[in-house]
């Protein structure tokens, strides 16, 4: 058997996520189908995390398993070829050590969440980020944002159905910055609960309207309840955009 690395990016708006359910289609069904087209094997594609409907990807990760050989060229092309038009793309793909596993062996993951701060409706960024019409104060932001980092029980950050063993995670970087109308909020981890960009994005959003401060996002921290917690983010701005192993 010969183990492959991909790398894809894709629009997660007409997905039900990235994994395979009944309810609809998702990104590891589209690879699933195309690398069986492709092969005439048919293998589920395992994916380094598993984005929720409307989260798109620019780094995510997967890995198969095939007995017929492909160059990496010839694979990441063949996938492409019967992917579409699936809002899916295979930017590089690899040949892997046999016992690489894309969601086990990652080191680190990293997020960006994209927010238009502006009265105007989006247009060619609709679907693709949170339109917020007040005012946003990024800096007041990105200092609430700092009693986050470091680790943490997370649990008012956390999705009720949250599958995670343990609420503590490690929040490594944690940074918000605005760029003209944009503000994007950068967040590197380990591993990630569920929800839990989405739940911090919806927080630091009250904090720039100048409803909260950062000690209210630290006493909503140390409460460990999900009732403290902020309104949670919408999908539409969330991007999973590098997955590490060991290449920090």
């Amino acid at each position: 058997m010969h183990r492959y690395k991909i790398t894809i990016e894709y629009d997660g708006g007409p997905f039900v996520g990235w994994q395979m359910q009944e309810n609809g289609p998702s990104v590891q069904g589209a690879l699933t189908d195309a690398l069986e087209a492709l092969s005439g094997e048919r293998r589920v594609v395992a994916g380094a995390g598993r984005t929720d409907s409307g989260v798109h990807a620019r780094g995510q990760v997967a890995h198969f398993d095939l007995a017929k050989e492909f160059s990496p060229d010839s694979m990441r092309d063949g996938l492409n070829f019967h992917l579409k038009p699936a809002a899916v793309a295979v930017v590089a793909a690899e040949r892997a050590d046999p016992e690489f596993h894309a969601r086990f062996d990652a080191t680190a993951r990293e997020y960006l969440y994209r927010i238009v701060n502006r009265r105007a409706p989006l247009a060619l960024e609709r679907g693709k980020a949170w339109l917020v019409h007040q005012p946003l104060d990024a800096d007041a932001m990105h200092e609430a944002a700092q009693v986050l980092i470091g680790q943490h029980d997370f649990t008012t950050f956390r999705a009720a159905h949250c599958q995670s063993k343990s609420p503590v995670k490690s929040l490594d970087i944690l940074q918000v910055s605005r760029l003209g109308p944009e503000i994007e909020i950068k967040a590197k981890a380990r591993s990630f609960l569920h929800h839990q960009v989405r739940s911090i994005t919806g927080t630091l959003q009250k904090v720039g309207v100048g409803a909260w401060s950062a000690k209210d996002v630290k006493a909503a921290l140390e409460a460990r309840d999900r009732a403290r917690c902020g309104p949670v983010a919408p999908p539409d701005g969330l991007y999973l955009v590098r997955v590490s192993y060991g290449d920090l």
